[in-house]
């Protein structure tokens, strides 16, 4: 790692503890643009604008998750297509303000809204989007449902945004290989959501992790996430040895903190749900479990007793 991304790093790292970039206290952090905020380089070549750590909402445009983007030389890989039209076409602007090369691809992390229904805009610019096989299947079964729910939220904001399916799909992975930077679409493994997708630069060291990390916000759970296949999934994500994490939402980072805020999380829920349903409670019993050493994080209020639920049903016929 050379000098000049360790002193990135360390400034993604001020920023962090500062609580200077991510907030889910402030409702827009740059007025002027739709993003949420300004895209900052992480390392050199790598930009993230850092969405909002709130839910999605009117004020956020729901840009509440992160936009990446890999400046290579050669061509610009953007990871997320953005949770609308305008967002993308925000994001966009702004790349064209950094650097004249064109977007070469992009990226999804997932099928979920706020990583893909920016998409018709980037197919407008000809820009293929790569996605893993099962995001491809979550947006043709749920795309709509997430377009009609954004809309609702964000309005007018929401205009121009479509259902649009991925141009070229993987299983495991998928390489770009741009000037001198190799970039891997990797999906490691069931974690978060159908077709979790990592954006792995091995000669940078570092990985893009959409969302199998979190650590200012309470990760959400959901009914097909599957939180045991979560943790053995990890073991892959960190043997990848990446000394700068980009996550889904929130600040740039390292392993020792998402592990703790993710992983962590995990088992010790997992561990609750076990103790209650061994003494025979029940699934109204799981809301109230006591989850207090998470409780400063974003969103704690609107996932906690949603994620225990979610758990219990998980185990409860294991």
């Amino acid at each position: 790692m050379t000098l000049r991304n360790v002193l990135f790093l360390v400034v993604a790292m001020i920023l962090t503890v500062n609580g200077a970039s991510a907030d889910e206290n402030i409702p827009d952090k740059y007025p002027t643009s739709i993003l949420y905020d300004k895209p900052r380089e992480v390392v050199p070549g790598v930009w993230s604008a850092i969405g909002a750590t709130a839910p999605p909402t009117y004020e956020n445009a729901s840009h509440n998750n992160n936009l990446s983007f890999i400046i290579t030389g050669k061509g610009v890989v953007v990871v997320n297509a953005g949770a609308a039209y305008k967002l993308a076409e925000a994001l966009h602007e702004h790349i064209r303000k950094i650097t004249k090369e064109p977007v070469k691809f992009v990226i999804l992390e997932n099928g979920q809204g706020h990583a893909m229904l920016g998409s018709r805009y980037w197919k407008e610019q000809g820009v293929p989007i790569i996605a893993h096989k099962d995001t491809a299947i979550e947006i043709e079964e749920h795309g709509h449902n997430s377009l009609d729910s954004m809309k609702r939220r964000i309005k007018e904001q929401a205009d121009g945004s479509e259902v649009v399916a991925p141009d070229i799909t993987f299983d495991e992975r998928h390489v770009i290989e741009l000037g001198d930077w190799q970039i891997e679409a990797l999906n490691l493994g069931p974690a978060h959501s159908p077709g979790d997708t990592m954006v792995w630069l091995p000669k940078q060291k570092v990985v893009i992790a959409g969302d199998m990390a979190f650590h200012q916000r309470l990760l959400p759970l959901f009914d097909d996430t599957d939180t045991a296949g979560w943790i053995e999934t990890w073991k892959k994500f960190e043997g990848l040895g990446a000394t700068t994490v980009i996550p889904g939402h929130g600040d740039p980072t390292d392993y020792a903190t998402v592990r703790r805020w993710t992983r962590d999380y995990l088992v010790y829920l997992r561990g609750k749900m076990r103790a209650l349903i061994d003494e025979g409670g029940a699934l109204e019993d799981s809301y109230k479990v006591d989850q207090s050493p998470y409780k400063h994080l974003h969103t704690f209020k609107e996932l906690a007793a949603r994620n225990a639920g979610r758990v219990f049903v998980e185990m409860e016929f294991d």
